[in-house]
């Protein structure tokens, strides 16, 4: 796809790789919708870019999730491409993990990655088609000691995905999943339970410009799966003898 006068809506906008990738976006000509739940964070990032619009959302909430589409929709005439990027981490042993931190993790990492491709699929559709990116996560491709909670909702995510993927080929809907490795956002610095030295890792990652460019190529190849450099590094060496 190419990406110039495209309509973008990106979720998670207001920091991290969101932010990141709705930058690259504009900056190579598409029309960025920002959804969040920081609305100043958004407007400042909407006033920065050309013909952006600032989408105020709870991804958590079904309600909103559907009128951040509509909006989208009725102020541009079409979205051409989602980017499911809102999400949270949590660092904790299996044994510690409190059910309730744990439904939640699962509702915004998850749940409200399926409402959205709900939303938004009729709406590529009538438009001709589009795209949608999920944002996964490198922890899926490994065993990761006190990320179980975490990797297990975007191992969930990468099989929805995938076989959306599948599904939606014939409405002319492209869905792929980008992998990031530790990358050095707020998210990684908050990580939910992680140990101080653990949020250093993170800053010590992948820039979240880079995963914002993984994210502008799955959109532009159409590829069913991108991995970070580090994440690719990690399964090569795990299929050596």
């Amino acid at each position: 796809m190419d990406i110039r006068d495209k309509v973008v809506l990106v979720t998670g906008a207001s920091s991290g790789i969101g932010r990141a990738a709705a930058e690259l976006f504009a900056a190579q000509g598409a029309k960025v919708a920002l959804a969040a739940r920081s609305a100043d964070r958004l407007a400042e990032l909407a006033e920065r870019l050309p013909g952006a619009l600032a989408v105020p959302t709870d991804m958590l909430d079904e309600a909103a999730v559907a009128q951040m589409v509509r909006t989208t929709q009725e102020h541009y005439g079409r979205i051409d491409v989602l980017v499911n990027n809102a999400g949270r981490g949590m660092h904790v042993p299996v044994l510690e993990a409190r059910l309730a931190d744990y439904r939640q993790l699962l509702e915004l990492n998850l749940v409200s990655v399926l409402g959205a491709m709900q939303q938004v699929a009729p709406v590529m559709q009538a438009g001709g088609g589009g795209s949608i990116v999920n944002i996964s996560s490198g922890t899926t491709k490994g065993l990761f000691p006190g990320l179980a909670p975490y990797s297990s909702t975007k191992h969930a995510l990468n099989n929805l995905s995938l076989i959306a993927r599948t599904e939606l080929a014939p409405l002319g809907i492209t869905v792929s999943v980008v992998y990031p490795g530790m990358t050095d956002t707020e998210f990684g610095h908050n990580l939910v339970g992680a140990a101080p030295e653990r949020a250093a890792a993170y800053r010590r990652g992948d820039s979240a410009q880079s995963v914002a460019e993984l994210i502008v190529r799955a959109v532009t190849t159409g590829e069913a799966e991108v991995y970070a450099a580090s994440v690719q590094a990690r399964m090569d060496a795990a299929q050596r003898p």
